[in-house]
């Protein structure tokens, strides 16, 4: 009597615990070759300018919505220091989504990371619309324990810009 008493009991703290889990954010399908390569930007417009994209350092995710989020990299060499100063990315989202706490709506966004002095410490990364108005800014937390840092990577909920990373919900 008294195992099933207890089995009951461990039933019941094992369902209560459960129930206290938060549910995994939606799941995101990391897009790779032919789906990967018909939703790649090649070039990217901000204030004017078309700016290539880092075809190698861009990454799609596709949800369980069937919504896709871009996010890449791009080479600003030979643009104004202003622009190359401002943006170092950029991103295409289909659905709202919040970075780092700031909510933005669907569309094109250009990033840019504010590092630190040490560039060990949080940053800031800033969010633009297309014509260069800050929609806006998030803390970019400094992830010292990244076996793998690369210039963008996306991991588990948090885009990575070298060591710095947002979440992205």
């Amino acid at each position: 009597m008294k195992k099933v008493l207890w089995s009951g009991v461990l039933a019941l703290g094992v369902a209560a615990l459960v129930g206290l889990v938060p549910a995994p954010a939606q799941a995101q399908e990391k897009l790779e070759g032919k789906a990967f390569d018909s939703a790649y930007v090649k070039d990217f417009y901000l204030e004017g300018n078309a700016i290539p994209t880092q075809k190698r350092n861009t990454v799609i995710l596709k949800g369980a919505d069937g919504k896709r989020m871009v996010f890449g990299l791009l080479d600003t060499s030979g643009y104004s220091a202003e622009i190359q100063q401002k943006y170092a990315g950029m991103m295409i989202v289909e659905r709202k989504v919040t970075v780092g706490g700031a909510a933005v709506g669907a569309g094109a966004y250009g990033f840019g990371l504010q590092k630190p002095a040490p560039p060990e410490g949080p940053g800031k990364l800033m969010v633009y619309d297309v014509a260069g108005a800050k929609v806006g800014e998030a803390a970019a937390q400094y992830d010292a324990a990244l076996a793998q840092p690369v210039p963008l990577q996306f991991v588990n909920g948090r885009l990575y810009v070298g060591r710095h990373w947002v979440a992205i919900k």
